[in-house]
């Protein structure tokens, strides 16, 4: 039955797209090209309402199902109050995305609205990591920290998926595979929540990558990767709470996201950028710069996310020894992908960074 659920969300997220892609549709806007943009023309930029809703119009339908679902020999609940603090709190958050999609809120403002959800969200609904471990040292426990800890990933990871929303069809098409890889792990560990959850954001972001691959018809906008961002942190907190997964294996599926964002973020602040200003320093920006276009850099995205997808699996039911060796392997793979980049960027169109 939730196959069927994941069909129909991803129908309506692309007949949603479609529609917001019309001039006559209420919550039409526009994105006007700027310094940051890789477009040229202006393109609309509420997509992300369609991603939303669609989520939340098929956790609408599954809970009216029930509240519990069969689960390899056991049924187990899937609905709870952490779940609906989640739901709650990314629906907030796209609600404050929308408004500075239309009139651009402060971000002083929008920076304390996703410090006061993570803060919620750990606090009140008591969702933080445990601990985090190291192939061949062992657990580390946060012990006190963990709350903190814990705050800081779901504020840097719900602004990263707006950092990197920046191309056609990148945070949509990462979403996919990301939250697939997760409704996955979350089956295979017969955890509902995740399962569900997952498993709805990526067939509501299929949907919308209809009208989303280059050359975009529609953009996703803050109301889209702004909530997704939150919610994708949110999933990863709590499989690493409940023991689906290590803290690696999501860092790993999203780290094509994560390490040039965060790397990004380092060279700019050490170069002494306004590191909260528009740029187009990303290796994605930089790629399409060259010449690669969108095309061809978002399927090389795509292509780097599954290999990424699949090391975070080995990594998952390997031996302590694999998973020292798949890290490595992990590292040199960016390595080689930062020095490939720059090696296009000299042979195609010199440029300094």
């Amino acid at each position: 039955m939730l196959l069927a659920v994941m069909i129909g969300v991803g129908l309506l997220s692309w007949w949603l797209a479609n529609r917001l892609s019309s001039g006559n549709f209420l919550l039409f806007h526009v994105d006007h090209p700027n310094e940051r943009s890789l477009h040229e023309a202006p393109v609309p930029r509420t997509g992300g309402i369609a991603v939303l809703m669609s989520v939340l119009i098929g956790l609408i339908i599954v809970s009216a199902m029930g509240t519990s679902m069969v689960m390899g020999d056991a049924t187990i609940s899937w609905w709870s109050e952490t779940t609906g603090l989640i739901v709650g709190l990314t629906v907030f958050l796209g609600f404050i995305s929308f408004l500075d999609d239309r009139r651009k809120v402060p971000i002083v403002v929008r920076l304390g609205c996703q410090l006061a959800a993570a803060s919620i969200l750990v606090v009140v609904g008591g969702l933080q990591f445990p601990s985090f471990t190291v192939p061949f040292i062992g657990r580390i426990d946060f012990w006190f920290g963990g709350g903190l800890i814990t705050i800081l990933f779901l504020v840097w990871m719900t602004n990263l998926y707006n950092f990197m929303d920046g191309m056609d069809g990148f945070a949509s098409g990462i979403t996919v595979i990301g939250c697939g890889l997760l409704g996955y792990l979350g089956w295979q560990a017969q955890h509902p929540v995740i399962t569900v959850i997952a498993t709805l954001q990526s067939a509501a972001a299929s949907g919308f990558l209809v009208r989303n691959f280059p050359p975009a018809k529609i953009f996703m906008g803050d109301v889209g990767s702004v909530p997704i961002g939150f919610l994708v942190a949110a999933l990863i907190v709590l499989g690493c709470r409940d023991g689906v997964f290590d803290l690696w294996v999501p860092v790993i599926i999203f780290s094509p996201f994560i390490l040039d964002a965060t790397v990004t973020l380092v060279q700019r602040a050490y170069r002494h950028e306004k590191v909260w200003e528009a740029h187009r320093n990303h290796f994605y920006q930089r790629l399409v710069l060259s010449g690669w276009g969108h095309r061809r850099t978002v399927l090389a995205e795509y292509g780097v996310m599954v290999l990424c997808g699949g090391f975070a699996l080995f990594y998952q039911y390997a031996s302590e020894g694999w998973q020292l060796a798949i890290l490595g392997f992990w590292g040199m793979l960016f390595l080689i992908l930062a020095l490939a980049v720059r090696g296009i960027e000299r042979r195609i169109q010199p440029v300094s960074f």
